[in-house]
């Protein structure tokens, strides 16, 4: 449908700039996790991703510095849907039910936080392939491990805790990140692909993080 003079006098330039830089850059998102998954990170090029929006190499470098940019970019709202859940999270909840409330919370809201970027089905697949592919997953492990820290400040700050001081805040942080690797990888092991899936993993393993960590298991 043509826009009247009336209507673009009525539309700030700069507005409609960026919406059409959103929707290239979501355009090029999508492509390269499509053929990421389909056809594997290291065999996927740039010339292919950029063939399949119908842009040139040089459009590409404008919204990306590389293809593992391309693969994190996704994974970098997730992570904030997850510590925005985190913030909104009740100041009475102590340290580990807080971050269970706020990881289940994520889950259950992710298609909502994605809808506009790429289809969640989309997002688990390209979950998995950074799970399964030996170099993606250095550097989510990388990040993971600089998402901890952020963590862990963010809890000490709810507790009113000096970080530096008190070991309890990195600990804690410590072992919820570590159910969140274990059920990760056992989410890629299995057939069911599906977000309830690794809900429910998660859900499972964080109820043994209290009885793992007290007492004799004998």
């Amino acid at each position: 449908m043509a826009i009247d003079e009336r209507t673009a006098a009525a539309v700030p330039v700069g507005g409609l700039r960026e919406r059409k830089k959103r929707r290239t850059r979501g355009a090029l998102l999508r492509a390269a996790l499509v053929l990421f998954v389909s056809r594997g990170y290291e065999r996927t090029t740039v010339d292919e991703i950029t063939a399949a929006v119908g842009v040139s190499q040089r459009t590409f470098f404008r919204y990306f510095a590389n293809k593992e940019e391309v693969v994190f970019a996704v994974q970098d709202l997730v992570e904030s849907h997850f510590v925005g859940e985190l913030h909104a999270r009740p100041p009475a909840e102590g340290p580990l039910e807080a971050l269970r409330g706020a990881v289940l919370a994520a889950w259950d809201t992710v298609d909502g936080a994605l809808r506009e970027v790429v289809p969640v089905g989309l997002y688990m697949r390209s979950y998995r392939l950074i799970e399964s592919t030996p170099a993606l997953l250095a550097v989510h492990l990388r990040r993971s491990t600089e998402l901890e820290e952020r963590i862990s400040r963010l809890i000490a700050a709810r507790e009113g805790l000096d970080v530096d001081a008190d070991p309890r805040p990195r600990v804690a942080v410590a072992a919820f990140f570590g159910v969140m690797r274990v059920t990760g990888r056992l989410w890629v092991q299995g057939d069911d692909t599906s977000v309830e899936a690794i809900r429910r993993l998660t859900d499972t393993y964080l109820d043994g993080i209290g009885p793992a960590l007290a007492g004799c298991w004998r």
